[in-house]
């Protein structure tokens, strides 16, 4: 009886073509092509590491190509913890129908049975003789000519020899001496552009003296468009100074047209907003039923937790490449999607999507919307200005930090009711944000890249749309694992955001989770319970109770008790979808309240664990960067311009101040991958606050969280 057809993911619904995924070539080596984007999370080494256990072939023999609109599959964005959970299933299904079809091809060729063939690194043999071919004679530089049909078995788990074992990353090398990044490219012809942006949002160019620029040298271009400034040098240092000058020669005028960041909190609290009831993760276009606490609680507890506008603060600024070359646009970006890139590109510049290529190339890494796409534009208009030859723009830090989409602020109001045995029997989660999704999609009549709303005829900001499918955004983990009696979730869309923003790592599960976890130590203490004793209570998911119990064994769960020095605990499952995630966090706080993290354990679940070392990289990077967020950020801004604008206005945390980090993987051999980019993002803040309140006694719940202020008022 024939083994039954395993069912397609939808990237392999869309590009079923063996050739659209996968090359032999006639050198000895395999390339293997992706939809997604590198953006530092190492699916090039994941994707590099099923391929190759797929097909039986040396690691050293691969190479990962990634997004491209001109060829490989088209895998929409690079978002939501999905690399390997899309791509990877992707590609383990490809490349076991492939290595089904090369030993079809060898067993032809050897006239052997299937059953006897074996392949070591590309080479098949057929047990009992001398006979032998290779991938590469069979197929090497042609075609498979087929189509994926789900009727190919993946190999067993106890057979891996590269798949969950560690390993170095498949592009660290070129990393580490040159030549990996989009920065790095350096096509014949070369030129280098920058832009001057307006001081803010309201600002508008009114006069310009071009005169200082006639003189410098090396200048090929200088392009005005409305208030779109930029320049194009033969050398970068000429661009530079380029720039330098055109700024000091700009006049702007500049309307107000923030409410100030001392305010953001109440404006957000104020606007037009849009309501809908979170049923099992998803909201719903219905009207929303009053909340009445239970009459007979043994006690009832509410909270407010606020989260501020947040950047992703990219370490390098975002850059792009562009040429346009007899009519037709190639873009070199570090886009999340260059395939939605590439039609927003082409409603902002009059063109058929089908003239312009928008190829994925690494750059500064983000976790999110940062300025990528922003730049890939700018670097199009420029290149306009110069046919034939390549522009390469380069951000500024000002750039970056001014202009970036940023992680909107929230904020989340919390009742929970419990009885007299300490059980929760009522809960109701209320979140505000605005939306946390302004990627450039085209949409007709408007544009969400910068350089749009800039020139003349400008495009307008596209108007933001309440998304109601499950964990969409605001509502992102706003509906907990646990298993409470009865809950209410409700997700308050406010409209017309003041600041730019759209997709931060986690999106709205950074400040839902930390808003949930931190209620729950605070219901704990109110029932005179453990906090982790308290969230076992609540839980039925046994992986969930297994990352809490690995990580609070691990971390030596309030064993210690010392003045001015806590442990805090938080968790949580990703979209109640993705990767489940715990971590317990050790800090100091100091008699002046400055915070000094120690310690923290990770335990997590994501599954079959494909790549151990990636998976390390990518909890514990979420968690330094969620440090960073809880501790130290803030977007500052007045009446007319953001005033958060380098490394001093915006401060992040520093190399001394990261803590030791050790991470507990639960692999699952055999399960299917689950997506753990931004799993520890909700659980680090709350993880940190609960840890503040265990060491003094402090219940912080505005981010970024300090004790200064709140320590001298306590002693008062």
């Amino acid at each position: 009886m024939s083994e039954p057809r395993r069912a397609l993911s939808s990237s392999l619904q869309r590009h079923p073509g063996l050739d659209t995924w996968i090359r032999i070539e006639a050198d000895g080596t395999v390339v293997l092509r992706t939809g997604k984007a590198e953006l530092g999370q190492g699916i090039k080494t994941a994707i590099a590491r099923i391929g190759a256990e797929e097909l039986d072939v040396a690691l050293a023999r691969v190479r990962v190509e990634t997004a491209d609109t001109a060829r490989g599959p088209n895998e929409l964005m690079t978002v939501g913890s999905m690399s390997v959970e899309d791509s990877g299933s992707a590609m383990r299904q490809v490349a076991a129908e492939a290595r089904q079809y090369l030993l079809e091809l060898a067993a032809q060729r050897l006239g052997a049975p299937l059953s006897q063939l074996e392949v070591d690194d590309g080479t098949v043999r057929a047990r009992g003789s001398e006979r032998r071919t290779t991938y590469w004679e069979l197929l090497g530089g042609r075609d498979f000519a087929r189509e994926v049909t789900g009727e190919a078995l993946p190999k067993a788990p106890e057979t891996h020899r590269i798949v969950g074992r560690p390993g170095t990353r498949v592009d660290l090398r070129e990393k580490l001496v040159g030549g990996a990044f989009l920065s790095d490219l350096a096509p014949e012809g070369l030129l280098f552009g920058r832009v001057v942006r307006p001081p803010g949002y309201g600002a508008r160019l009114v006069s310009l003296d071009e005169s200082a620029l006639r003189e410098l040298p090396g200048v090929r271009a200088l392009v005005r468009d409305g208030s779109f400034l930029g320049v194009v040098a033969e050398r970068e240092e000429q661009a530079v100074r380029a720039r330098e000058l055109l700024a000091a020669a700009a006049r702007w005028e500049e309307e107000p047209t923030l409410p100030g960041h001392e305010r953001a909190y109440e404006t957000l609290l104020s606007s037009e907003r849009r309501s809908f009831p979170v049923i099992d993760g998803a909201a719903v276009d219905a009207p929303l039923e009053p909340h009445v606490a239970p009459a007979g609680a043994a006690a009832t507890l509410r909270a407010r937790y606020l989260r501020p506008y947040q950047m992703h603060a990219s370490i390098a600024p975002s850059s792009a490449l562009a040429k346009l070359d007899g009519g037709q646009l190639t873009v070199w970006s570090h886009s999340q999607g260059v395939h939605i890139l590439r039609p927003a590109l082409a409603q902002a510049l009059g063109m058929n999507p089908r003239q312009i290529r928008v190829i994925h190339a690494d750059g500064a890494g983000c976790y999110g919307h940062n300025g990528a796409d922003d730049a890939a534009l700018d670097a199009a208009l420029l290149a306009r200005a110069v046919p034939g030859s390549p522009v390469l723009v380069q951000w500024t830090r000002e750039d970056e930090h001014a202009w970036e989409p940023y992680g909107p602020a929230m904020v989340v109001d919390l009742e929970g009711s419990l009885d007299s045995a300490g059980r929760v029997i009522d809960w109701n989660h209320e979140v505000v944000s605005h939306t946390h999704l302004g990627r450039p999609l085209p949409v007709a009549g408007s544009s969400n890249l910068v350089a749009s709303w800039h020139r003349d005829p400008a495009l307008p900001r596209t108007r933001s749309e309440p998304r109601l499918e499950p964990h969409a955004g605001i509502h992102r983990n706003a509906d907990p694992l646990y298993a409470f009696a009865r809950k209410r979730v409700v997700k308050h869309f406010a409209c017309d955001p003041v600041l730019r923003v759209s997709s931060a790592r986690g999106l709205g599960a950074y400040a839902n989770v930390f808003a949930i976890e931190s209620f729950m130590d605070e219901l704990a203490l109110r029932a005179g319970r453990d906090p982790l004793e308290f969230r076992l209570a609540h839980l039925d998911d046994p992986r969930a109770r297994a990352v809490l119990e690995t990580a609070a064994e691990r971390a030596g769960w309030r064993r210690r008790a010392e003045a001015g020095r806590g442990q805090g605990l938080a968790f949580a499952r990703y979209k109640n979808a993705k990767c489940y995630a715990a971590v317990v966090v050790e800090l100091e706080v100091a008699e002046g309240g400055e915070i000094r993290l120690v310690r923290a354990v990770i335990a997590a679940d994501a599954g079959e664990v494909v790549d151990p070392d990636g998976l390390t990289n990518q909890l514990e990077g979420g968690f330094v960067q969620s440090a960073s967020w809880t501790l130290k950020e803030e977007v500052r801004f007045d009446t007319r311009r953001i005033l958060s604008r380098d490394w001093d206005s915006y401060p992040i945390l520093t190399f001394a101040e990261v803590p030791d980090v050790e991470t507990h993987l639960i692999d699952r051999p055999g399960s299917p991958f689950l997506g753990a980019g931004e799993a520890t993002q909700g659980p680090t803040p709350a993880a940190i606050a609960n840890a503040i309140a265990h060491a003094t006694g402090l219940r912080l719940r505005r981010i970024p969280l300090t004790c200064g202020e709140e320590l001298a008022s306590a002693r008062v």
